[in-house]
């Protein structure tokens, strides 16, 4: 492994929410799926709602990320700009689950088509939200 490495920053519409160095990136794009390597061509791409994975060393950290842009420079920066990131330590399974609940519920019921559009993006960010929350391995706290 060379001593090359990336600067990953991840910015969403609230915050950044990190700033850290890493040894690769695996981004959603709207073309697919990317991985990103120190030394990586330049681009600019709109993000995908999915999931992003970077690595440092062997330890693995994996955020939701909803749509947005991702650019990366000739130094080695990563910058992802996305509506909406969340680090997957920070879901909490049990919310996610009652997004989807409450979602699905609006899709059922409401006539209005605003809200609809509305509940069918609040119901692909909770189903993401689940999936990623699934696959970290960390402790559930019971209330």
């Amino acid at each position: 492994m060379s001593d090359l490495q990336l600067t990953i920053k991840i910015v969403s519409q609230e915050r950044e929410l990190i700033s850290e160095k890493a040894d690769l990136v695996i981004a959603p794009t709207e073309e697919g799926q990317i991985t990103i390597l120190p030394g990586h061509v330049p681009l600019f791409s709109k993000l995908a709602t999915g999931e992003l994975i970077y690595k440092v060393g062997s330890s693995e950290n994996l955020f939701a990320v909803s749509q947005g842009f991702i650019d990366i420079s000739p130094d080695n920066t990563v910058t992802v700009i996305a509506d909406m990131a969340s680090h997957a330590r920070d879901i909490s399974l049990p919310q996610a689950q009652k997004a989807i609940k409450d979602a699905e519920q609006t899709l059922t019921t409401s006539q209005d088509r605003q809200e609809i559009i509305m509940a069918e993006a609040s119901l692909r960010q909770a189903m993401l939200e689940v999936k990623i929350a699934r696959k970290t391995p960390i402790v559930q706290t019971h209330m």
